[in-house]
């Protein structure tokens, strides 16, 4: 069955997005489920945490692009085999709010050139082939300014800085890994759209028809019809 994913940077609109599009497809007569990464409620997550909250590093070069993509692939096999296989496996449409795809933008900044290419081709063997991780039908790229997703990081955490990650924290490697997700959307042919104008966000609505257009390019009467 379908795996779509909803990408971007912290503040893009992901969750909002992945939440839409399934009140959307469940309307449509889908089965669906909406799954999130990191999976912060499971065990599986434990590295992820330590690494976010800089305990291997108050930079995020600090760890390796391939020892942090372990942590992150570790906790969505985990989430893969004990919630959603199942499911995928029984005809229910997957909606992932974020996916292997976030590695390729947060931890394919950390490298360039042949080292980057390398990464990437690394990855998607190790996560879909190594491990076994269903690869998405459709990846849709959210892009947005780091000025705008952190003028919204900082509004959801009420101005307090400390609540912020070592990602969210950096805006050096925020605008690598904007320019880094380009490149990567050009050569692992994601979507990209743009749910910006003028300096801010579109209203949620709006992006999302952006967001429902291109899936119905991609679909087409797969995506309206009750049946699958």
């Amino acid at each position: 069955m379908p795996l779509i994913v909803i990408e971007g940077l912290d503040g893009s609109g992901k969750a909002t997005n992945a939440a839409m599009l399934e009140q959307k497809l469940k309307q449509n007569g889908k089965k669906v489920r909406k799954i999130s990464f990191p999976d912060y409620n499971s065990d599986s997550s434990a590295l992820v945490k330590m690494y976010l909250s800089g305990k291997f590093g108050s930079k995020p070069d600090d760890v390796n692009a391939y020892a942090a993509s372990a942590f992150y692939a570790v906790d969505r096999y985990a989430s893969y085999k004990s919630v959603w296989q199942s499911d995928m496996q029984n005809g229910t449409w997957i909606i992932a709010d974020r996916y292997t795809t976030s590695n390729a933008v947060h931890q394919a900044s950390k490298l360039e050139g042949k080292a980057r290419d390398d990464y990437l081709d690394w990855l998607y063997d190790f996560e879909f082939t190594k491990l076994g991780l269903p690869r998405p039908d459709i990846v849709i790229y959210l892009d947005v300014f780091p000025e705008i997703s952190q003028r919204l990081i900082a509004g959801r955490y009420k101005g307090d800085q400390t609540k912020k990650d070592i990602h969210e924290k950096d805006t050096e490697y925020l605008e690598k890994s904007r320019k880094t997700a380009l490149y990567a959307a050009k050569k692992l042919g994601w979507q990209v759209i743009c749910p910006c104008s003028n300096g801010d966000m579109l209203s949620p609505q709006k992006a999302f028809e952006l967001v429902y257009n291109k899936l119905k390019d991609f679909y087409g009467d797969k995506l309206s019809q009750n049946n699958d």
